[in-house]
């Protein structure tokens, strides 16, 4: 099947055409280029694209709505079709709040259910609706699939998602842990148990997505069982310019100073993390300031590897003994500066890294671990289009 992926955020789309193999899909197991049975994963036709809306620093050739950014896709995507016709789409959408578990195919209610789930995510969910809509305007009659950033963490059991604050805000403002990275966290939990050997509903594992967003997911027996970010991205881990975990205080205590909401906002969402403590949220520069000695920028390499070691440490208890630690993600798959000032905190746990291994770039799955660790290290690479690609492929066949 060919899926269109799209990533529908407020100022860009990124989008990813893939061929996905469907043996048990007779309708089109004929039709499209070929696959090169790269895992499985099918092939990406058009990859690596992002239409910038509205953005001044992306000068003249940036687009002025999502309908506009949309008609260039679609330039693209026929270009690279070459006369073969486009299967579905895949939506990641970062919110589905409690009501969405699983992928889901679109319809008006649908749109309008997420739609509903605005207030959750004001940044990313009205952007998803807007690519939905301009889906449903340009190509009408093909089904469009939404994959939930927050669906695999609907596992959580009610002791991990539970905020300690009155029942009134939860039932009245759905005041809960809800998690995010899911697609990523689930694609990365199915390669590593395969890279291991084990069977995903005996695997357990803690896996740390790392980027300029970055979470921590405590995985046993298959599922999702406890996760860093909480009610919204912010909760968790240090990351490019987002504070993670702070006293709530603080928020309360800066808005009797006299910041507003929307000032506590974007000093926590945007200039916080690496980017404060450093002056800057890149990790490739941070670990090259750091190597060249400069104090703020070893500081904040400290600050994160420790708050990142200690959410292992909990939830290597969490998932009853873990038997792999996984990196992934854009920081995860390629700072092994990073990595080995992780597993340097780690000893406690009888983490022992393969310092070669470690060093070795790679875009395979591999264990950097030596023989004798206690949990094996691996490092395997996210795909989230590739994900959202096979869902959407899997929903579109289901529902025939």
């Amino acid at each position: 099947m060919l899926i269109l992926v799209l990533n529908s955020g407020s100022s860009s789309i990124k989008y990813q055409l893939r061929q996905v193999p469907v043996p048990d899909d007779p309708l089109r197991a004929a039709d499209g280029p070929q696959s090169n049975g790269a895992d499985d994963g099918g092939r990406v036709i058009t990859g690596g694209l992002v239409e910038r809306i509205g953005d001044r620093a992306a000068g003249p050739d940036s687009v002025s709505d999502h309908a506009e950014a949309l008609e260039r896709i679609a330039l693209a995507v026929n270009e690279a079709l070459d006369g073969q016709e486009l299967d579905a789409v895949g939506h990641r959408v970062v919110h589905g709040g409690e009501r969405f578990s699983a992928p889901v195919l679109i319809d008006n209610e649908i749109t309008r259910a997420i739609e509903r789930l605005n207030p959750l995510a004001p940044l990313h969910n009205p952007a998803n609706v807007l690519g939905i809509r301009a889906i449903t305007d340009k190509w009408p009659a093909l089904p469009q699939v939404a994959v939930f950033d927050t669906a695999f963490h609907r596992t959580l059991p009610e002791f991990a998602w539970r905020y300690a604050v009155p029942d009134v805000l939860y039932r009245n403002f759905g005041i809960r842990r809800y998690g995010f990275h899911g697609t990523s966290h689930e694609f990365v939990a199915h390669q590593a148990a395969k890279l291991l050997g084990v069977e995903l509903g005996a695997f357990c594992a803690v896996i740390a997505h790392l980027g300029n967003g970055a979470s921590v997911a405590a995985i046993q027996d298959g599922v999702s069982v406890d996760t860093s970010m909480g009610f919204t991205p912010l909760e968790g881990l240090v990351m490019g310019t987002r504070s993670g975990d702070i006293d709530p205080s603080i928020l309360v205590f800066l808005a009797r100073q006299g910041m507003d909401a929307d000032e506590i906002d974007d000093l926590l969402n945007r200039d916080s993390g690496l980017q404060a403590l450093a002056g800057n949220n890149d990790m490739r520069s941070v670990v090259e300031s750091a190597e060249a000695g400069n104090h703020r920028a070893v500081l904040a390499l400290a600050v994160s590897s420790y708050r990142l070691a200690k959410y292992i440490g909990g939830y290597h208890v969490a998932v009853g003994g873990a038997q792999a630690l996984v990196f992934t993600a854009g920081i995860g798959e390629n700072s092994w500066q990073f990595r080995q000032l992780v597993a340097g905190r780690l000893s406690a746990l009888g983490i022992k890294l393969d310092d070669d291994a470690n060093r070795k770039r790679s875009k395979e799955p591999r264990v950097i671990s030596t023989a004798d660790s206690d949990i094996a290290v691996l490092v395997v690479p996210t795909d989230e289009e590739r994900a959202i690609a096979e869902a959407t492929a899997a929903v579109v066949v289901s529902s025939r």
